[in-house]
């Protein structure tokens, strides 16, 4: 009895200490997730969808009207240059130009006989002339009456007269017999237009007739085939929206897959983005063309390619997790592990750790919240020595009228220059003068005014005809400027406590992001997230003294431990 009795004594014990512990730590295990820094490959890439086409294409139509009477290629019909692809019913060709021969006939043989006429009116002119010319010698002797010269001199002038008339029968003559032969020829090529070859080397990818149907070639000529040039050289017509448009470049290496293939990737390269932009459900996309190489023919015209254009790659760099450069630890989480909260936690400096909250003009105080967002200097940190290190307050005032935009040392930079530029030119001179009566540097303000004055060149040169420095706009196109390096902060979890260490970071590829620098060699283990605060939240709110500083700090995160 007595042993039973210990041993139900030893298991209230072990039964109160475990329920202590587990009323002190929340009734969870607190479990911080990490992932190591690694080495690879980061590549920054605009993802789009596109359709594979030919290069060249070429519509074979019938520039007449007739029946199909014999087509010589098919679906997929190889064919060479000048190669009879189809015939035309010529029975009603053949008869017009028959007619039209007979007609040029009959005007060459009118041409004949009024030439003839003409030599017979000449021989008559030259008669009457000498007939005339003997009279006047009578009559200068007085053996002929001057009526007698009088008839000879109107039988002159009446050949004169029929002579000029016969020229000009003559020639109308030539005129109708020019316009027969152009009419023999426009039915003979007629005629030869019954026989349609193809234009060019290549495949028949579309067939749209067949034997005994009958094409009317009008306003129109009708289409019988389609021929690719060379499918052993492809291109994608690439839909790029135009919130990427501007990172894509001609001769950016492009990898792209089709349902045909789904295991293998394909690679491209951009050529050509053309400025002729296509709204659809009020998105605009600017169409993308992507040589592609296909000598074993296994791709396909109007394959869908889901594609991805390599803005940016860095090739085998240390490279950390996304998530590791999105968390923020909660003042809950320091409460937890009995740590003290460090200057870092509390919004100074790093990706996203809410350095604008901090700023003056931001609208918020110390205790404002934090947000995640793209990787940004420290507001604070780039402060740090400087006058206007100690005026940054949450009463909108600090640096120079934070309050009034964010202008001020306090506000993000780049936040303020879009405002400075979005101003009328009066404007920004007042707030130019403002600033420099603070004693305030005014130098990239002042740089953003002359910027344009700078292309007051290029805007007065003659807006047609201008000479262009590049054979088409592509060529123009400078390269991306390399990106550069921002500071961000991850968290180490050493020895059950969290140490923030500050980095600089490069591209990213939505899953990876570059270390630039070699704070952090490979292997190490960076926090990502931690799990297991449900039941200390409340506790460390209310040490704070203030219920609401706890959701402040969280930032509204998607999880626990994901503030900041």
């Amino acid at each position: 009895m007595k042993r039973a009795i210990i041993v139900l004594v030893i298991i209230a014990a072990i039964g109160a200490g475990a329920g202590a512990y587990y009323v002190r730590r929340g009734g969870q295990e607190i479990t911080v997730n990490t992932s190591p820094v690694s080495r690879g490959d980061v590549i920054d890439t605009v993802a789009s969808t596109g359709t594979l086409q030919a290069v060249i294409t070429v519509t074979v139509g019938a520039q007449v009207s007739g029946k199909i009477a014999w087509l010589g290629a098919d679906f997929n019909s190889i064919v060479k240059k000048d190669q009879v692809i189809a015939k035309l019913d010529p029975l009603l060709f053949q008869t017009q130009l028959e007619q039209s021969k007979a007609n040029m006939n009959q005007a060459q043989a009118n041409l004949i006989k009024a030439r003839a006429d003409l030599e017979r009116m000449k021989v008559a002119l030259l008669s009457a002339q000498q007939m005339y010319d003997r009279m006047q010698a009578l009559f200068d002797r007085k053996l002929e009456t001057q009526a007698d010269l009088d008839l000879s001199k109107i039988a002159v002038d009446t050949a004169k007269a029929s002579l000029d008339s016969q020229d000009a029968t003559v020639k109308q003559t030539e005129a109708a017999v020019t316009q027969a032969q152009a009419s023999v020829d426009q039915n003979q090529t007629n005629l030869e237009y019954c026989t349609i070859t193809a234009p060019i080397d290549g495949i028949v990818t579309q067939r749209s007739v067949d034997v005994g149907q009958t094409v009317q070639s009008s306003m129109t000529a009708p289409t019988l085939f389609l021929l690719a040039a060379d499918l052993t050289k492809m291109q994608v017509a690439a839909n790029i929206d135009e919130s990427d448009v501007g990172r894509v470049r001609p001769g950016q290496r492009t990898t792209f897959r089709v349902d045909a293939y789904p295991g293998e990737t394909f690679v491209g390269t951009v050529s050509q983005i053309r400025l002729n932009p296509a709204v659809v459900s009020n998105v605009v996309t600017y169409s993308t063309m992507i040589d592609v190489p296909n000598l074993d023919l296994r791709l396909k015209p109007g394959m869908t390619a889901n594609l991805k254009v390599e803005v940016s790659r860095k090739n085998n760099v240390l490279r950390v997790s996304n998530a590791a450069t999105r968390f923020r630890p909660t003042l809950d989480l320091f409460a937890a592990l009995n740590e003290p909260v460090p200057p870092e936690a509390l919004g100074r400096g790093g990706r996203g750790n809410g350095a604008r909250a901090n700023a003056g003009g931001a609208g918020g105080g110390p205790n404002a919240p934090v947000a995640s967002g793209t990787p940004q200097p420290a507001a604070g940190a780039q402060q740090e020595g400087s006058p206007g290190a100690t005026r940054q307050r949450g009463d909108g005032q600090g640096g120079g009228g934070g309050g009034r935009g964010g202008f001020g040392r306090g506000g993000d930079p780049a936040q303020a220059m879009e405002r400075f530029k979005a101003m009328a030119p009066d404007q920004q001179q007042q707030f130019i003068e403002r600033m420099k009566a603070r004693g305030q540097d005014t130098s990239a303000f002042e740089a953003a005014i002359a910027k344009p004055v700078a292309q007051t060149a290029f805007l007065t040169q003659p807006r047609y005809g201008a000479i262009q420095t590049g054979a088409t706009i592509d060529a123009l196109f400078a390269p991306l400027p390399p990106q550069k390096p921002q500071t961000g902060r991850v968290w180490l979890y050493v020895d059950k406590q969290l140490k923030p260490v500050t980095v600089r970071l490069g591209i990213t590829d939505g899953t990876f992001t570059e270390l630039v620098d070699d704070s952090l060699p490979a292997s190490t283990e960076v926090v990502t997230t931690v799990i297991g605060l449900g039941g200390v939240r409340p506790a460390a709110a209310a040490a704070t003294g203030n219920p609401l500083l706890g959701n402040q700090q969280r930032g509204g995160g998607p999880g626990p431990g994901r503030g900041f």
